[in-house]
């Protein structure tokens, strides 16, 4: 007959002598390897520290018009004047900046631009003419700060990322907007208490300070370091430098401008420069001393500005990976609008709760057009994207310009700004309108063009 199996009687471990020899021999515990971060982020941290390291020759001018009128007693148009050609020639230098990339590299490119911005910014402090402050700040800042545009951002973006295009684009552009915050109230401070000359000063040593910077960390490509793009699935061999980076950019410019989107995207970012660089970043605080407040206090607002626009920037990048990128642009332009529709009626000597809503307001909008018209001229122009974004990039500035030099000329003329502000409002809403025309082009994840929705 069958045996039923017998359960092991269980019973308290004995104690047992033991000497050291007769001790078991420790364990290896199993190492784990720790993941690293992929080599992309730490060069889109260089670049988000080197664009903030630059920041300072974008915060400056809208704080020397005073000073300078008031020193030689140039005309604001005059200054204005020198603004527009800085702002020019930001855009115009960007799209062969972009191509000089792909021939000399991106370390090689931002280290003489840095160079040439702190070269610029030192000569300021010797001037004493008004066609000097055109050829030191117009076109010596210009050039240099022209090869750190946004087509910086976007030839980093483009190489080293496949995925998340759309948030490192919102958080590169963001990082001009926290030079922006980190900028503003020092330079205004200084300029309030030691005059304008240790301002530029401090520009310049900025922008000398990010070099080192860029030279010992910042790699051109994936290849160099034997990795992969972010987000890839295969590794990307280093293409060979592409020789002729003057013709590449003309010959991108000419392919480009026989199709309907470029258009549309230079016209739309034209309004967008106009009312951000052109109008807000130059006028603003001027305008807001016409009505009694203090240059620091309105330097700090434009600064709080700032740190809403990191907010938004990157918010619009996440958006951008989500969203159907026209009509982002579409709402973004549209509530731009509508708030310089409305600042005029709440400029005043103090800082208001209304105030205070409209920088909030504002700055949650202020680049959020970026990464949206970054993604599609990537979907539209492919591997010459960034070449294009630095010909729409060079519209922006050129309608930067424009508005620059005519919001000087109309405080001149009519003792206000207040037509310029309404002014631009309706191009803004002008600006929406040409951003739903736009036609949307699928591409697919790998060009990192979001679906349309």
């Amino acid at each position: 007959m069958p045996q039923t199996p017998q359960t092991p009687e269980l019973r308290p471990p004995v104690a047992e002598a033991r000497t050291p020899a007769a001790a078991p021999a420790p364990v290896a515990a199993e190492v784990v390897p720790r993941r690293r971060p992929h080599r992309a982020w730490s060069v889109a941290a260089v670049t988000f520290l080197t664009i903030i390291g630059a920041a300072g020759f974008a915060s400056l001018p809208g704080l020397l018009i005073d000073p300078l009128h008031a020193e030689f007693h140039w005309s604001r148009g005059t200054i204005g004047f020198a603004v527009s050609v800085n702002l020019a020639l930001y855009g115009l230098t960007a799209p062969f900046a972009a191509a000089l990339m792909d021939r000399f590299g991106i370390r090689r490119v931002v280290a003489v631009a840095l160079t040439v911005i702190a070269v610029g910014a030192g000569l300021t402090v010797f001037m004493t003419a008004a066609w000097q402050l055109v050829l030191f700040w117009g076109v010596l800042v210009g050039l240099g700060s022209g090869s750190m545009a946004l087509a910086f951002a976007a030839t980093v973006t483009n190489r080293w990322f496949t995925a998340r295009r759309g948030l490192v684009t919102g958080i590169l552009t963001a990082a001009g907007a926290s030079g922006q915050l980190v900028f503003l109230p020092v330079l205004s401070w200084i300029v309030d208490r030691h005059d304008w000359r240790p301002a530029a000063v401090t520009v310049a040593l900025a922008a000398l300070a990010v070099v080192p910077l860029v030279w010992l960390l910042l790699r051109d490509h994936p290849a160099d370091v034997g990795v992969a793009p972010y987000g890839a699935d295969a590794f990307v061999p280093k293409p060979p430098p592409q020789r002729g980076a003057a013709r590449r950019a003309v010959r991108a410019l000419v392919s480009a401008a026989r199709t309907g989107p470029f258009w549309l995207l230079a016209g739309t970012f034209a309004i967008c420069g106009a009312t951000t660089n052109g109008l807000v970043k130059t006028h603003f605080v001027p305008a807001a001393h016409d009505h009694g407040m203090p240059m620091t206090a309105a330097a700090s607002l434009l600064a709080v500005i700032g740190v809403f626009d990191i907010a938004g920037t990157i918010a619009s990048g996440w958006f951008t990976d989500r969203f159907n990128t026209r009509r982002l642009l579409a709402v973004y332009y549209g509530l731009r609008g509508l708030s310089l529709m409305f600042l005029p009626l709440l400029l005043s000597d103090t800082v208001h709760p209304p105030m205070v809503f409209f920088i909030v307001f504002y700055g949650l909008d202020w680049v959020a057009t970026v990464p949206p018209t970054i993604a599609l001229c990537r979907a539209h122009y492919g591997e010459d994207g960034a070449i294009v974004f630095g010909w729409v990039l060079a519209a922006h500035q050129v309608g930067a310009a424009l508005i620059a030099f005519l919001g000087g000329l109309a405080r001149d003329a009519f003792g206000t700004y207040n037509p310029v502000w309404y002014a631009s409002g309706a191009l803004c809403a002008l600006a929406a309108l040409m951003a739903l025309v736009i036609r949307e082009r699928r591409t697919g994840a790998a060009q990192g063009q979001p679906a349309a929705v």
